[in-house]
């Protein structure tokens, strides 16, 4: 499919801010022609707080970053309702305003076989050594061995424990299902600082895939000093063939141009809105491609394993990250719908829409692209320091 043969996206207000977005105190990053801001969606608006917090690190930092944005004011950067449409690349004027990855400075960490279902495609793409084709007959022995419902057995736990025992002796243990049931979390980088795209863009496949798949995750958006501040969604772009051949390729599975999708906003924690709302998530996620071939799922994070809580403590515990950090909690989703041959599976083709939605979020729409055709990544921290600084914003 040639990159111009695309989906349209549902750009209006309603369908991509949260249900409740009139109590929600959302947070994005918009570029604009002087350069990008730091904005608050303010009833129809999005209004331009870059003069008193030039990032949004500098707003996790705050006490109480969603009453600190509340009280703080400033100009119009224009109406929601326009800038949401120009983010959509495909007719996008760049001279006028639209929405980037809504986070800055943070790493970008993510987590991995944190459910029980994925924990099993992980290790399918394994003893697959990436080749579709024989996916299903491994998935069904493995489906056999040990069954779906994993979702009682908590990491590290002594029944954790007897079930690797009991694969191990069957020679079906892997070392997806080590950090899918051991004590350490599998956590990881996904791209660098400012490398992620936002709402409307492209996302970027490595042109030598032919097995790949998008991952709807929630996202935690943490504070320099480890506290949870807020969430967002994202993609967590994979490449189930270069990881299925060498989990030493996971960075060039994981980490390409555009593979790394956040947004639309970040929802701070407030009075309407806590970390207990995300455990209970549901998420859905549609795919449809100008074949015709239209996918729908739906996960709850009730399903897993690890509290998103115990993630972001696992990040911070023998480390430090001075701007915070985003950290992808995971996802239960690795598609298995057929979608050219029987018994091989879903595979992304390019013009691909992606809408991973969830009420309190919102909606994050991207298309599909090859890493190396879309808008390559250029603005990196120089660019945004450089930018602050011609515009005299003191940071």
């Amino acid at each position: 499919m040639r990159m111009s043969e695309v989906i349209e996206m549902d750009v209006r207000t309603g369908a991509v801010l949260p249900e409740d977005a009139a109590a929600a105190t959302l947070v994005g990053r918009i570029m604009t022609v002087t350069g990008p801001a730091v904005g608050i969606v303010r009833g129809d608006e999005i209004i331009d707080v870059t003069e008193s917090f030039p990032t949004v690190t500098h707003l996790l930092g705050e006490t109480e970053p969603a009453l600190a944005v509340q009280r703080t004011d400033g100009p119009s950067l224009g109406s929601l309702e326009a800038i949401l449409s120009n983010s959509d690349e495909t007719r996008r004027d760049p001279n006028q305003p639209y929405l980037l990855a809504p986070v800055d400075l943070q790493a970008i960490k993510a987590c991995g076989v944190t459910f029980a279902s994925s924990m099993i495609e992980r290790v399918v793409e394994e003893a697959a050594k990436g080749d579709p084709s024989r996916a299903q007959g491994i998935r069904q022995e493995l489906v056999q061995a040990i069954g779906t419902d994993l979702r009682a057995i908590r990491p590290g736990s002594d029944q954790a424990r007897e079930l690797k025992a009991l694969l191990e002796g069957k020679q079906l243990w892997s070392q997806y299902l080590e950090v899918g049931l051991g004590v350490d979390a599998e956590i990881f980088t996904k791209c660098q600082p400012l490398g992620s795209v936002g709402f409307g863009a492209w996302v970027g496949l490595h042109p030598r895939s032919t097995w790949n798949n998008p991952e709807p995750e929630v996202a935690l958006v943490i504070a320099p000093d480890g506290s949870v501040r807020g969430a967002v969604l994202g993609n967590d772009v994979n490449l189930r063939d270069f990881e299925g051949r060498s989990a030493l390729l996971l960075g060039k599975a994981k980490d390409n141009n555009g593979s790394s999708a956040l947004g639309p906003f970040v929802r701070l924690f407030d009075e309407s809105f806590g970390l207990d709302d995300v455990r209970e998530m549901k998420i859905s996620l549609t795919v449809k491609g100008g074949d015709g071939f239209q996918l729908d799922a739906s996960s709850s994070l009730a399903m897993i394993s690890r509290d998103p809580l115990d993630l972001a403590r696992q990040l911070f515990e023998c480390h430090h990250y001075p701007d915070g950090a985003v950290l992808y909690t995971g996802t239960m989703f690795a598609p298995t719908k057929d979608r050219d041959k029987s018994g091989e599976g879903f595979t992304h083709k390019q013009g691909d829409r992606v809408e991973i939605a969830t009420s309190k979020l919102g909606t994050l729409t991207n298309r599909v692209g090859l890493a190396p055709e879309i808008e390559p990544w250029r603005d990196g921290a120089l660019a945004l320091f450089r930018s602050l600084a011609a515009r005299g914003i003191k940071f």
